[in-house]
């Protein structure tokens, strides 16, 4: 299927609360633009196991019917709103739309939209927005992560866990990495964790507390739940800032107050949605942080402290076997659409 000279495109389109697997890939129209909009030729779109909760209205976030998912895009600017400065026609972007991404084009609001280096690929680019933000903001911004403090992150394979022990290591904590196979453990030693315990959560317990030595984690980077959580109770240190991004495992733990109140805990959750989706709350008060923020990332990027994995690729039209690389666990990494408009980087 190619599009027509005219203003359709192909996308992945929900029409109703579904299965991601169950949605067509049709010719629909361009989307349309608004203010402070910015039109994307998207080369690249991430794929995320967050979509499959969206497209079956288990997720916070509820886009209008019908809608396109996908968050995470990289490709070229075509056209600006009036009044758009950040970026202009020609750009090479990454950005964050609410959604639309599992398309040829999106139309992205200005402060969801970032300049990436020269250098950096499409399918490399778009595991910034949301993957490298959201390591960032939760060990930034939320927990405060310290030089020589030690760090540990669960599901460390995924995309999201990568990107924290890369910032992690970068901002110079000893990084604990916890993954489910030899050969991820291999990949996340390669990307800045000092030592990667293979093996599910609750037989790692004695291990993590070895390395961590008498005083414990000082911070725990926890996308899975369930069981990881109840470890990273038993395994923090005094004062320690445990960070909640999500529940692959399925389990929403429970909060075992009085270990918090022992060791003084702070659980934090972080949702990175709050900060950039519009609608979500007031924009202003954090759209230059997450500006700053991304500028901070690739600066790391053009230094070699961040060395994005290389993703898993599809074409568009293999997007139900892209999702069932995420959601069965395949990949190491991110699983990337590639668009048919991308002839290569």
């Amino acid at each position: 299927m190619t599009v027509a000279a005219d203003d359709r495109m192909l996308a992945v389109t929900c029409r109703a609360w579904a299965e991601y697997a169950s949605l067509p890939l049709e010719l629909v129209p361009r989307p349309a633009m608004r203010a402070g909009g910015v039109r994307i030729a998207i080369h690249a779109a991430g794929v995320s196991f967050a979509t499959t909760l969206i497209t079956a209205g288990q997720h916070q976030t509820k886009p209008p019917l019908p809608f396109t998912p996908g968050t995470e895009v990289a490709g070229i600017v075509t056209e600006c709103a009036p009044g758009v400065k950040r970026v202009k026609p020609g750009d090479r972007v990454c950005a964050a739309p609410e959604w639309g991404g599992h398309a040829e084009e999106v139309v992205a609001l200005e402060h969801n939209v970032f300049p990436i280096p020269a250098d950096l690929p499409f399918a490399t680019a778009v595991q910034f927005p949301l993957s490298y933000g959201t390591a960032y903001g939760a060990l930034v911004w939320r927990a405060a992560l310290k030089a020589g403090e030690t760090l540990l992150v669960f599901g460390a394979s995924g995309a999201v866990g990568l990107a924290a022990v890369e910032v992690g290591k970068a901002l110079g904590a000893r990084v604990i990495a916890c993954v489910g196979s030899e050969e991820k453990a291999a990949v996340a030693r390669a990307h800045g964790a000092e030592h990667a315990l293979v093996g599910p959560p609750e037989s790692l317990r004695e291990e993590i507390r070895r390395l961590a030595g008498s005083h414990g984690v000082d911070v725990v980077f926890d996308p899975v739940g369930g069981a990881a959580f109840e470890v990273a109770m038993r395994v923090a240190a005094p004062l320690a800032r445990l960070i909640v991004i999500g529940f692959a495992s399925g389990t929403r733990p429970i909060v075992p107050a009085n270990i918090l109140l022992v060791k003084n805990i702070d659980v934090i959750g972080f949702y990175f949605g709050r900060y950039i989706w519009d609608g979500v709350v007031p924009r202003v008060p954090w759209d230059e942080q997450v500006a700053d923020a991304f500028v901070q990332l690739f600066r790391w990027y053009g230094a070699g402290a961040l060395e994005p994995t290389a993703p898993l690729r599809f074409p568009l039209q293999q997007y139900r076997e892209a999702m069932a690389s995420v959601v069965g666990r395949r990949a190491i990494g991110k699983v990337v659409l590639e668009m048919p408009i991308a002839g290569g980087d």
